[in-house]
């Protein structure tokens, strides 16, 4: 009786828009972010699936063709060519940048007494722009002079090679984006309760058991999310192979955005590069829950399992 009178006493004190004015604090917050979102996403998003349906150039926008450009796009070998070297620079880039930056992390948190020194000479090539990565890049990777020919002797052009230019695209950019990994994965480090390794240390963990038992359980969210942005950082890739090889040799190293903005700028084919880039959007955005439905499977199955 005393809990039923309670309750009904606080629905009564309660006045009739104290929900709405409680609401109205939060919906003020996010006002700017749905604006933003808005207006620089869905209404481009918008713009450019309706752009896909009509046969345009940058200049005119003409007939409503319907579907009839991604009719041509599923027959388009240039187009699934230019997603497998997407792919392929994904798949040298998203596991090694992260286990990368997980090492160097983990080196920066060990020393503490240089994490300063570390941490800055780590990050300084991210804060680089692309413009002078890849000047650098092309001045290691040069036959007759570069860095890479002197040690390892000859003078192989590396990016006129089908068979290392796109290894050599993702070295660079893993030395030139790693910090940004180690960064994200040392603030993962720091907010690891230090309580929980000196309890371990007088159990008598030591070295990777400290790793396995303490340090790698706290940072899989981390590392979950990590592998996310780099995931959809390297499928959006770009300016390194724009830059470095124009695409080649042989159209090797020509990706989905290079072959979009080939498609709109050198063709002037701005309703199939619509289409293109709508393709593109749809693949990324499965690719990334896809990568985030199995981090979150893989989690309840480890919870399930008591690990």
């Amino acid at each position: 009786m005393l809990k039923r009178a309670a309750s009904t006493d606080l629905s009564r004190a309660a006045p009739p828009g104290a929900g709405r004015a409680e609401g109205l604090p939060a919906a003020l917050l996010l006002a700017p972010f749905v604006l933003v979102f808005v207006l620089f996403f869905l209404g481009p998003a918008a713009q450019t699936f309706w752009l896909s349906l009509t046969e345009s150039s940058l200049t005119r926008t003409s007939a409503f063709v319907g579907v009839a450009n991604y009719a041509t796009l599923v027959r388009d070998e240039a187009f699934w060519a230019s997603l497998g070297h997407t792919f392929y620079f994904s798949l040298l880039t998203v596991i090694p940048l992260t286990a990368l930056g997980l090492l160097m992390a983990l080196l920066v948190h060990r020393f503490v007494r240089a994490s300063s020194w570390l941490q800055g000479a780590f990050f300084l090539p991210y804060v680089l722009p692309i413009s002078v990565m890849t000047l650098i890049a092309d001045w290691m990777l040069q036959p007759s002079s570069g860095v890479i020919n002197h040690i390892v002797g000859g003078q192989r052009a590396w990016l006129a090679d089908v068979d290392w230019a796109m290894p050599m695209v993702a070295i660079g950019t893993i030395w030139w984006t790693v910090g940004f990994n180690m960064l994200m994965l040392l603030a993962g480090l720091r907010n690891i309760p230090a309580e929980l390794y000196e309890a371990a240390a007088l159990d008598g963990a030591r070295g990777f058991t400290l790793f396995r038992a303490i340090t790698w359980p706290a940072l899989r969210p981390v590392v979950g999310t990590a592998l996310l942005l780099q995931l959809i950082a390297s499928l959006k890739i770009f300016g390194q192979t724009y830059i470095l090889t124009t695409g080649g040799p042989f159209n090797t190293t020509r990706v989905t955005l290079h072959y979009m903005y080939e498609t709109a700028f050198t063709q002037s084919d701005a309703g199939y590069a619509a289409a293109i880039a709508m393709a593109f959007m749809t693949v990324v955005i499965a690719l990334s829950l896809l990568q985030v439905w199995l981090g979150r499977s893989w989690q309840r199955a480890r919870s399930g399992r008591g690990t």
